[in-house]
């Protein structure tokens, strides 16, 4: 009798992972009110225009998945401001852990009357063991003393302390989140800005373009001042480069 053939035992696939290619990117369900969506876009635009120079990664109202089991769950979660440090500034659809090799710095919350409640307990719970972030606040666009900042000490978030002018401090980006009180998108509130720890908020980029187009106005005419002085005493002006190029 001849030998039975043998058979090789082929090895299981290994499943790897899904990418953000392959995960849910979107819920199909928009921020709460127009005011919420304005605020998130004022914290994230001005931010995003302050670290331009680094490897920073500034999103919002993107799902951030942690872990298997969440993504098994179809339990995505998607913060409404979140900061990522030392990460390249490429377009992302979601933030996937696993590939990018960290998780967010801070996460920002913008509470509204049907998430609150889960952004103070099952949220939080999440960021400070699951994803450890390392600093986290809440901000109710409608309620602005609802405020509150942690920073994550050991496994715990203990609650930040506000400073003399009630902003809480973001030691992960030496800033401060501050209230202020002004017009957004022809909205007179008080909105949660991004400032420097001397105080001064960070322009959008709308507003960092208008201070300019006013300091280039200011400096045109402060020189027509000037011409007209020297004019009144018979001295002619120097004429710019600009100036003699064009002539």
């Amino acid at each position: 009798m001849s030998n039975p053939q043998l058979t090789e035992e082929k090895e299981p696939p290994i499943s790897l992972p899904p990418t953000q290619d392959e995960l849910p990117c979107d819920d199909g369900i928009p921020m709460e009110t127009e005011r919420h969506k304005h605020q998130s876009d004022l914290l994230i635009n001005a931010l995003w225009e302050r670290l331009k120079q680094q490897n920073a990664y500034v999103g919002g109202n993107m799902f951030v998945y942690f872990s298997l089991e969440q993504v098994r769950n179809q339990d995505e979660r998607g913060p409404d401001v979140f900061v990522v440090l030392d990460v390249p500034r490429t377009e992302r659809k979601s933030w996937v852990i696993w590939e990018e090799g960290k998780g967010p710095d801070i996460v920002i919350e913008l509470l509204s009357e049907s998430t609150l409640n889960r952004d103070k307990t099952e949220k939080k719970q999440i960021y400070q063991s699951r994803m450890r972030v390392p600093e986290y606040f809440w901000y109710d666009p409608f309620n602005p003393e609802d405020f509150q900042g942690f920073r994550l000490q050991g496994s715990v978030y203990q609650p930040l302390e506000p400073d003399e002018q009630g902003g809480l401090i973001s030691q992960e980006l030496n800033l401060a989140l501050v209230k202020w009180s002004g017009s957004y998108r022809e909205i007179n509130t008080i909105w949660l800005r991004w400032a420097t720890l001397e105080g001064e908020i960070l322009p959008t980029p709308e507003e960092r373009a208008e201070q300019q187009r006013l300091r280039a106005e200011l400096a045109e005419q402060q020189l027509e001042e000037m011409r007209q002085y020297l004019k009144e005493r018979g001295i002619d002006m120097p004429q710019s480069e600009q100036e003699s190029r064009d002539n």
